[in-house]
């Protein structure tokens, strides 16, 4: 006769047996899994989840938020989700643990994993801490509540070590959201160094200046490989935007010098031409070679220039581009202050935006008129994005001035990180102009009143 003793079902067991030449040991695994360091850990997280009181709720958002960050896949939230389910909102409560008991095939039923994959993804819950197992001595899952629906007994799936992580799971969300928010921000900082680099050597290359302009592109290129394809560590992006930094420095010294060797070129062939015409209206011996001026008391008729009689007539001619702006700008600001009774000035812009300012004074010098303003902001156009077909329909339908003004702000917006797509923007703000809501003069008193707050 056989004799053996009393196991657990599933687990590994020793059976003895006995006959006639005496006592046989055989072991044999039946099922039972493997303790792991996971496990154990699920099995203390459950225990002290049992102490705290977390809202349902509350728990799976809290995960779900972090999941793909602690190694959880799209399936271990659904099976997560489907034993959760299974439990009630006094489940949740402290002193109490939400153990689900669903059959293997109910599971399989609602999930339409197989039995192999519901294992894995059970497992994988369990060993990234958020599930323990808790088994019955015969290893089936099995539970009963009482008339009030509280849970008297339960085997299966315990769900208690979510409830101990909750605050775990939102700071680590919390810091995730910071790590992305500075990610997002560094990568603004490199795409704004980045185009005004591109910009400056393009110009330099397309305008034949001399220096090491070649060497300086392919060091630019170089930096643009090095930048990364997929999501990367704020560390990263803060070396490269340092890298970024450098080149940039590089680029605009090396530009300034170039810009001031043309200025002096063209200053000094100006003032050579001016000096030749007037060697040409004197003579040797240095008399001027203009008609004397005879003392009479007959009154000669005297004919006027063609410019005199225009004015006379009320003709004003063509004005230089500058002159145009100032005085589109004049009507513009005269047009602002008829219908609500404030205009912006070149001042309030400046002021309004700093961070313009900072790289307008940079590139410019000092800005005296509007005339300045609109040049340096066309030269800053392209480091944020702005095509030049955009720019030349925002001039055509609000004017230069307005679509100066309009670029300052949107300029000032984006570098601070309000502002995503800056061209996009621009497009909306001309949008707005046709349909009379643009109000400009509001978003830089705006910007204003919040520096001195």
């Amino acid at each position: 006769m056989k004799k053996f003793n009393d196991a657990p079902q599933g687990a590994t067991e020793t059976r003895q047996f006995q006959n006639g030449r005496g006592l046989q040991n055989t072991s044999q695994p039946t099922g039972w899994r493997k303790a792991t360091t996971g496990l154990v850990a699920a099995e203390q997280l459950a225990q002290a989840g049992e102490r705290v009181s977390v809202p349902k709720s509350k728990a799976f958002v809290a995960v779900k938020r972090v999941g793909a960050h602690i190694g959880l896949k799209a399936s271990d939230i659904m099976l997560l989700d489907t034993l959760g389910a299974f439990t009630q909102a006094q489940d949740w409560e402290e002193g109490r643990r939400p153990i689900v008991w669903a059959s293997n095939a109910y599971l399989m039923e609602q999930t339409g994993f197989s039995l192999s994959a519901l294992k894995r993804h059970a497992r994988r819950l369990a060993e990234a801490g958020i599930v323990a197992f808790k088994d019955s001595p015969n290893g089936k899952r099995w539970g009963r509540r009482d008339a009030d629906g509280v849970i008297i007994e339960a085997y299966g799936f315990d769900l208690s070590p979510l409830s101990a992580r909750v605050e775990e799971f939102e700071q680590l969300h919390s810091e995730l959201q910071a790590e992305r928010e500075l990610c997002q921000r560094l990568k603004r900082q490199i795409t704004v160094s980045r185009r005004m680099i591109r910009a400056q050597i393009e110009t330099a290359l397309t305008g034949g200046f001399s220096g090491p302009w070649t060497h300086l592109a392919d060091m630019f290129e170089g930096l643009l490989d090095k930048l990364p394809r997929r999501h990367t560590a704020s560390e990263v992006l803060e070396r490269l935007l340092g890298w970024f930094k450098d080149l940039q420095s590089r680029v605009e010294s090396t530009f300034l010098k170039e810009t001031e060797v043309v200025e002096v070129v063209d200053n000094l062939a100006i003032e050579t031409v001016e000096l030749t015409e007037k060697t040409h209206n004197m003579n040797p011996t240095g008399v001027i070679n203009e008609p004397h001026i005879l003392i009479t008391n007959q009154l000669n008729p005297v004919t006027s220039k063609s410019s005199e009689n225009e004015n006379a007539a009320g003709v004003v001619p063509n004005p230089p581009p500058e002159e145009q702006i100032d005085r589109e700008l004049e009507e513009w600001v005269a047009e602002t202050r008829k219908k609500r009774g404030a205009a912006v000035d070149l001042q309030t812009v400046m002021q309004a935006c700093p961070e313009f300012a900072s790289w307008a004074h940079n590139m410019g010098g000092y800005l005296k008129d509007w005339g300045d303003l609109y040049r340096v902001a066309g030269q800053l156009r392209p480091m944020i994005g702005i095509s030049e077909h955009a720019w030349h329909v925002a001039q055509d339908r609000l004017g230069k001035q307005v679509a100066t003004a309009a670029l300052v702000l949107v300029f000032e917006k984006h570098t601070s990180g309000e502002v995503a797509s800056p061209g996009g923007y621009l497009r909306g703000m001309v949008e707005k102009a046709g349909a009379g809501e643009l109000h400009l003069e509001r978003s830089f008193y705006g910007r204003l009143s919040g520096q001195a707050a």
